[in-house]
């Protein structure tokens, strides 16, 4: 019995279990995906949840009812993953050796990662990228009355790059719902030279934070914050204060690729950007926002790159040429 593994059960990993157990005799081929939970969120349901728009009950469902019959679905956290000797290692469920393996183990935010947000996190910073961190987000709103409210990108790349701004321009709405936004400064502060990646985006977007009256801070390389005082800080020295801090930390890959050796200081595994395989590894295939692949890190992504590695793989074990490349697509 040949065997496939997936390590990830996210958007990435569940397309590609999905679509490998239409492809693969069951007879034949063992497939087993590996997650540390059994939680599927739709993430971008999280940017709602703040608003009342989305409720959790509607965002969270179960990652074992997207998978097909036929697919090992083990919990547990990843303790290794050795290429050499195609063996992967969990921490509760022993060790999975693999004839392919499929590697989409995402990224997260780590708020640790710049001195002082940490300390401060659910206090007077908050988030939305994660379902905990978007329930705390929706209190402090309710519980904010006025004052300054800072929208702060620590550093690129995140996850879902327009995020933020949906969400300034999210508040604002919900500022003026509430009847106070004339009592709130809004302001979104970014390490960008403004408020998109892309010229023409950036030019549209601008004028719709003019008329929204979202004060644009760019060029803000976020180096400290002090929650005492309020106040984050660049590298440069210089400060905005706040009185609601809405944060989007540093994204890092997995610390288990770390700590295996097949990824970068950050954490995403370096692949071929039209192949999406790290180089010498010709049955090891990764896909999504674990990757160092320079495209967006958003669930449309890795829709797109499962059509490449189905095409490719399917490819690699007829013994046939893989011909499909991945051209970075998102929409």
């Amino acid at each position: 019995m040949k065997k496939l593994v997936i390590l990830g059960a996210g958007c990435g990993g569940t397309i590609m279990a999905n679509k490998m157990r239409k492809h693969l005799d069951r007879k034949e081929w063992n497939i087993t995906i590996i997650d540390r939970d059994n939680f599927h969120d739709y993430q971008p349901g999280y940017l709602f949840v703040p608003f009342g728009m989305n409720t959790p009950k509607e965002i969270r469902k179960t990652k074992r009812e997207f998978l097909k019959p036929g697919i090992d679905f083990v919990i547990s956290e990843l303790a290794n993953v050795d290429w050499e000797n195609q063996v992967i290692t969990t921490e509760t469920e022993g060790k999975f050796s693999y004839d392919i393996l499929i590697m989409s183990t995402g990224c997260e935010t780590l708020p640790e990662e710049v001195e002082g947000l940490g300390e401060t996190w659910n206090k007077t910073a908050f988030g939305y990228y994660t379902f905990d961190d978007c329930i705390e987000l929706k209190k402090a709103l309710a519980q904010f009355e006025g004052g300054k409210l800072v929208i702060n990108i620590a550093e690129m790349p995140i996850k879902c790059p327009v995020a933020p701004l949906e969400f300034a321009f999210l508040v604002d709405w919900h500022l003026h719902e509430r009847g106070i936004r004339e009592k709130v400064d809004l302001q979104f502060v970014t390490p960008l030279t403004g408020a998109f990646t892309k010229p023409v985006a950036t030019e549209v977007l601008t004028q719709a934070c003019v008329e929204k009256n979202i004060n644009i801070v760019p060029n803000f390389a976020l180096g400290f914050v002090d929650g005492e005082r309020k106040v984050i800080q660049a590298f440069d020295g210089q400060e905005v204060d706040y009185d609601l801090l809405v944060s989007i930390p540093p994204n890092f890959g997995s610390q288990v690729m770390i700590d295996s050796g097949v990824a970068d200081p950050m954490g995403y595994i370096p692949v071929d950007k039209h192949t999406l395989q790290p180089e010498g590894h010709d049955n090891v295939w990764v896909l999504g926002d674990g990757t160092n692949v320079p495209t967006s890190k958003a669930g449309a992504v890795a829709h797109y790159q499962a059509d490449v590695l189905e095409e490719n793989i399917m490819a690699y074990i007829k013994g046939e040429a893989q011909h499909a490349r991945s051209d970075g697509h998102a929409l």
